[in-house]
């Protein structure tokens, strides 16, 4: 239905922005016209090819498994192909903890999603060298990464959108294709090996994900849940594939002609091994109905192409081998991928990467860098004033509500271990207590009916505070992967858009009292905020910040960092404004298909600065808002922006631009973000700028999922957040909007 053979013609790639060329090389040195990559891939594969020929049909078939034994006659120790790393190395014990995925795509910053992968892929190794030296080669202890998440997060009921990048594909797609190079590295092996997840068409229901079929349009798939999948395989060579556990148009995820054949491997020529999420192999015999034996489903799975199982399903390979299901050509090209990237890595032969000490774990430079991601992700909805406080002018601080000293809250899902957690209230008590007494509450329990502490006591504690903080939200207990949750109700997702009652009880009772009130928002999705928009003296949403992040969150309530996130993901008003959860149509879902006004519009974001943009030049030539400029739109387009902060107070500032094919039918009924850019201003300061959009902004998608060069002309609009009027009414600024015309 979707093999596109006009896309693999015509398809223009997102991104490949000049200016972040720099971080990596990614240019490529070359040799003979090879790139290094490839050179050094072909000398692995040929050596994996070498290996696996010595084996038996039945030691190939073991390889195929995520826990491969070791064979010992021929010097291969096992390997364990799961391990974890959204936001840290997860579940391997000790690890800095940065903010969840989602708080760091609120940065929308490539270079620290960069240098956050570098530090992962650091510490990963570390803990590979020691816990190898140890002769612990389990679970978790890999060098092979399962991230990042690159799903679209399509609806904000689902549990697992946390892990992802927002709701936009081209920002999902450039903060993936940095991370990936940041975790795979620019050495003469793979610093670690990254995994674009869960391919490809995969946001929720969670309590239905193992018998659920996604059904997708030709043109949502290649315009909304192709392209970061694209990206990172194209062009971050991105070494691991992973499907996703239900159905795209009636073929598993795992098993499926067009995603896995077609286009994975066949448009855009994948390198790297592909491998299913965890048990998902069984489903198809035991949820999807499409095989009747495990032995049909593992044969299914590896002749589409999947390479190792994460699950038991594959333990029948051997089983299906000798019934005729699959042939041994089969088994043996699955085991030559993989073990082309245990070469890739350098775990036979040894790298550079071997010398990496345990003291790298946790070190002061990534504690650093967790702040300074920290510090990126917060995103300020509402101030009237009231921020930053001024710790010398209050003598008593209310601190309420039941993530005002939760730890999980700090620390999202696929978590690692921190020597230190910091919560919101220790975070205001360290900050502080040279200066003023703070009062906590916990005010009420996360979600259940029994209160602890009581609305009364949080009542009291308000009534004494010359201002209160209201820290409140969810965690992973409430917002995440089926199986990973204490939500029953909903396997994971959100059934709404409101805060447990218990909480929205709590809000009312301490805003009744009158004091300044700060709501703290700590949630991995969008929430129903209407009441704290309309009576909250000011909104900060934290995200899940890190396991330090209350140090962080106290710097930015007392000035210390101005607040500088945007928001990756829509800000709906009510569940009410949201299509059915299993309509995977994007109509009337996130910016660019939006049809009722959002509560907050993604992109948006306040600073304690005062930041505007001053002049844009195009060519050499200022420019004015109402501009017409004829250009070819067959290249990148550039423009230098003058920004000036017109206060005091030093500011990270995201500058965004957005285009539109105002006349053809096939362009997104709202415009698509192109291109960012963060930028730091000083205190009534100025600085200069380069916004650029790549070629493939000028693009639509067509019905039929092919991607073509779109009509002009095209409206570009340049500022700090969406064209749209609740942007500019929230930030009390316009875009400068101007319009090209093709040449």
């Amino acid at each position: 239905m979707f093999l596109g053979i006009c896309l693999a013609e015509l398809f223009l790639a997102f991104g490949g922005n000049s200016d972040y060329a720099s971080i990596k090389g990614i240019a490529g040195e070359t040799a003979g016209g090879i790139d290094w990559s490839m050179r050094n891939r072909e000398e692995a594969r040929q050596k994996a090819k070498e290996l696996v020929s010595k084996m038996t049909v039945e030691e190939k078939a073991s390889q195929l498994r995520h826990n491969a034994p070791a064979i010992p006659r021929l010097n291969v120790p096992e390997y364990n192909w799961w391990s974890e790393a959204l936001h840290g190395v997860a579940r391997a014990g000790l690890a800095t903890s940065f903010p969840q995925a989602i708080g760091m795509a609120a940065s929308f910053d490539k270079e620290l999603l960069f240098q956050v992968g570098e530090a992962i892929a650091t510490e990963g190794r570390a803990k590979y060298n020691m816990f190898s030296s140890e002769g612990d080669r389990g679970i978790y202890k890999g060098l092979t990464f399962w991230a990042p998440n690159i799903n679209i997060f399509r609806d904000p009921r689902w549990g697992r959108g946390h892990e992802t990048y927002g709701e936009d594909p081209y920002l999902t797609g450039e903060l993936g294709k940095a991370f990936v190079q940041g975790l795979q590295g620019d050495g003469e092996v793979l610093k670690a090996a990254a995994c674009a997840k869960h391919f490809a068409v995969h946001s929720g229901p969670e309590g239905d994900r193992h018998h659920f079929d996604a059904v997708v349009s030709d043109k949502d798939l290649w315009e909304t849940y192709l392209p970061a999948f694209e990206k990172l395989v194209k062009e971050a060579e991105v070494e691991a594939v992973m499907g996703a556990y239900n159905r795209t148009n009636g073929e598993p995820c795992c098993a499926n002609t067009p995603l896995m054949e077609e286009i994975l491997r066949g448009q855009w020529d994948f390198q790297g091994h592909f491998v299913s999420d965890c048990w998902a192999i069984r489903d198809f015999h035991t949820e999807h109905m499409v095989t009747d034996t495990p032995e049909e489903s593992a044969a299914l799975a590896l002749k589409k192409g999947c390479d190792v199982n994460c699950g038991n399903t594959y333990l029948h390979m051997l089983s299906a081998y000798e019934k005729g299901l699959v042939t041994e050509e089969e088994i043996t090209r699955a085991a030559e991928r993989l073990f082309t990237t245990r070469y890739l890595l350098g775990l036979f032969d040894g790298c550079e990467y071997d010398e990496i000490g345990y003291d790298r774990v946790e070190c002061e430079e990534h504690l650093a860098l967790a702040d300074k991601a920290t510090a990126k992700s917060v995103v300020l909805l509402k101030n009237n004033g009231v921020l930053p406080l001024k710790k010398d002018a209050l003598k008593t601080i209310g601190v309420i509500g039941p993530n005002a000293n939760n730890r999980e809250a700090l620390i999202g899902n696929y978590f690692g271990t921190s020597s230190r957690y910091i919560t919101v209230l220790e975070g205001i008590q360290d900050a502080v207590k040279d200066f003023a007494k703070v009062l906590y509450a916990e005010g009420s329990h996360l979600f259940k009916d029994k209160v602890r502490g009581g609305l009364k006591e949080a009542a009291y504690v308000a009534k004494n505070s010359d201002v209160v903080l209201l820290c409140v939200g969810l965690d992973a207990t409430l917002e995440g992967e089926q199986g990973d949750t204490g939500n029953s109700d909903a396997a994971g997702d959100k059934l709404d858009l409101l805060l447990p009652k218990v909480q929205r009880d709590l809000i009312e009772e301490v805003l009744a009292v009158g004091k300044p009130t700060i709501i703290l928002n700590m949630t991995g999705s969008a929430m129903d905020l209407r009441l704290e928009q309309e009576k909250a003296d000011a909104i900060l949403q934290l995200w899940y910040p890190g396991a330090r992040g209350g140090k962080v969150i106290a710097d930015i309530l007392f000035g210390e960092i101005s607040p500088s996130g945007k928001l990756p993901v829509t800000f709906y008003k009510e569940t009410a404004d949201l299509p059915d959860f299993k309509d995977y149509s994007m109509k009337g879902r996130t910016y660019r298909y939006l049809e009722k006004e959002p509560l907050y519009p993604f992109g948006y974001g306040l600073t304690y600065g005062d930041v505007n943009i001053k002049k844009v030049f195009f060519d050499n030539a200022i420019i004015q808002h109402g501009d017409r400029i004829s250009l070819d739109t067959d290249g990148a387009v550039e423009f230098v922006v003058e920004l000036e902060n017109c206060n005091g107070v030093a500011t990270d500032e995201v500058l965004q631009v957005y285009v539109k094919a105002v006349e053809d039918a096939d362009e997104v009924p709202n415009g698509k973000l192109a291109g960012m850019t963060r930028v730091h201003v000083s205190g009534n300061g100025t600085v200069s700028c380069t916004i650029t959009m790549d070629k493939s902004a000028f693009t639509v998608v067509d019905e039929k999922g092919c991607r073509r060069n779109a009509k002009g002309p095209f409206e570009i609009s340049i500022g700090f957040g969406q064209p749209d009027a609740r942007t500019s009414s929230l930030m009390g600024k316009e875009c400068v909007r101007v319009t090209i015309m093709n040449k």
